[in-house]
Parts: C-alpha cells; sequence; structure tokens
C-alpha cells in the first residue's frame, strides 16, 4: 500500500502540484486527508505545541505518539514522520528508531534533514524497504541561525549536488526549506524525484506548510506563510461567549442537563 501511494507521489512530479500540511492530531488528520497528497508529522509540533524554544527538544516517544493519532484519521494522504534530532546519527541507530516509527505508528516514510554527510543513512534505510523523503536548504535540527540557501552560484552548485545525492540514496522526494527561486528552480529541473518547497517558491513541484500557521493558531508568520483564517480570533469570540453564558446563568439550560 504505501509503494502504491509513493509511486503516485513520484509520478506527480511536473504533472501536478503536490499538497503537503502538517497534522499532530487525528482530528486535523481527518480534515486534510482528503486534501492533501502528504501529511507530515513534523518535528514543527515542538514549537508550535509544547512551545519548546527549537526543534531539537523533541522526543521520539513523543512524535511516535501524535503520529499514531494522526494515523487514526488518515486513509488517503501519504503519511510521513519526521526522524527527530539525533535519532539518524548513525546507520544502526537510523534502521532501528526508522523501524520503530514504522511498527508504532505505521506510517509510510520517515523524513530525515540533510546534514551533507547523512547519504550512507538514507541509503541504508531505503535498502532495508524503509521510504524516506529527503531535506535539504535550512535544515533546523543542523543549522542554529535561520538564512536563505542558494544566493550565490556557489550554493546553488553545492545545493544540487546535495539533492542528486539524496537522489542516489533512493530517497523518493526532497523538501527545499528557504531556498531562493532560482536554486530551487535548478533542483527540481535537475534531478527525477518531486521536491516540496517551504519557502522556496512555485518552481517546486509541491508545497508544504504548518497546518497551525496558515489557520492562525501559531502566532508565527514568517513571510512564507499565507494565513487562510485567524482561527485565534474565533476560538477567542467562543470562549467569551461561554464565559459568558456562565457567568449571567445562560449555560447550562434544562436542554444540557440529565
Amino acid at each position: 500500500m504505501s509503494s502504491n501511494k509513493i509511486i503516485k507521489i513520484k509520478n506527480k512530479k511536473k504533472k501536478t502540484k503536490i499538497v503537503c500540511l502538517t497534522a499532530y492530531s487525528k482530528n486535523i488528520a481527518k480534515i486534510l486527508d482528503n486534501q492533501c497528497d502528504i501529511v507530515l508529522v513534523g518535528d514543527s509540533m515542538a514549537n508550535v505545541l509544547y512551545g519548546m524554544k527549537n526543534t531539537n527538544e523533541i522526543l521520539l516517544e513523543t512524535i511516535i505518539k501524535h503520529a499514531k493519532a494522526v494515523r487514526l484519521g488518515l486513509n488517503k494522504s501519504l503519511m510521513v514522520v519526521d526522524m527527530p534530532a539525533k535519532t539518524y546519527r548513525s546507520t544502526s541507530e537510523a534502521k532501528k528508531n526508522a523501524k520503530l516509527i514504522i511498527k508504532k505508528t505505521r506510517c509510510d516514510a520517515v523524513k530525515i534533514e540533510s546534514n551533507k554527510m547523512n547519504f550512507k543513512i538514507i541509503k541504508a534505510l531505503v535498502k532495508a524497504n524503509i521510504p524516506v523523503m529527503g531535506h535539504i536548504g535550512f535544515t533546523p535540527q543542523f543549522k542554529k541561525r535561520f538564512k536563505i540557501f542558494g544566493k550565490t552560484s556557489l550554493e546553488k552548485k553545492k545545493l544540487l549536488n546535495e539533492a542528486i545525492l539524496i537522489e542516489k540514496a533512493g530517497a523518493f522526494s526532497l523538501v527545499l526549506e528557504c531556498v531562493t527561486e532560482s536554486a530551487a528552480r535548478l533542483i527540481t529541473n535537475k534531478i527525477k524525484v518531486p521536491t516540496i518547497g517551504i519557502g522556496s517558491s512555485s518552481s517546486c513541484d509541491g508545497q508544504i506548510l504548518v497546518t497551525d500557521d496558515i489557520i492562525g493558531l501559531s502566532g508565527f508568520y514568517p513571510r512564507f506563510v499565507k494565513k487562510y483564517l485567524n482561527l485565534n480570533k474565533l476560538i477567542l469570540k467562543a470562549v467569551r461567549k461561554y464565559k459568558q453564558d456562565v457567568k449571567k446563568q445562560y449555560f447550562p439550560l434544562k436542554k444540557h442537563t440529565y
């Protein structure tokens, strides 16, 4: 089943744009399932849900718990789970933890951020029948400071080489995070697997954003995010109305009482 979904994703390259969003719960996953080609259980939950300073603080068991919940809400979308920082420092560690993620969550694939040296790890996972999504450009697990990648000819060349090596290692797709449009276009045209952009222009084969960002729930809105809804305002409105009803004894009424 997973292999069929991955083949479908790969076949979308240069034919139709790939739609991706994040989910950390069953309820959100159910909403996304009929709309997204890929749903990522991202380590972004560290910031979005837990208020952590960076994604490196999220634990493997936490990712697995949320991924199990997401699995309950998904049927159609390809489900990818981020491998947390320090869970794939060696081939043996990566295989052990990736197998655990797949066994516990029944996800379709895992995502690994590139540190320009872990190509062999990706290759080993793919050889072990574990589908891998790659990730280059701004990789929060390995880079402390944010920057845009691919501004110079040398940077573009390095990014392209990194992308090619990840493709050769067997990754079925590649996230490009905060890469310049010219670099994203170059990479997308040169590699055969789909590129998924975040802050990397429409030149990519698809796009991914954090769901909480696009619905106005996270309070984090970098330049590459488009906010489609102000859910914060809607929730506040509902909570204020509830508070008013309780204070004035408009709730609960008889119809709410057993």
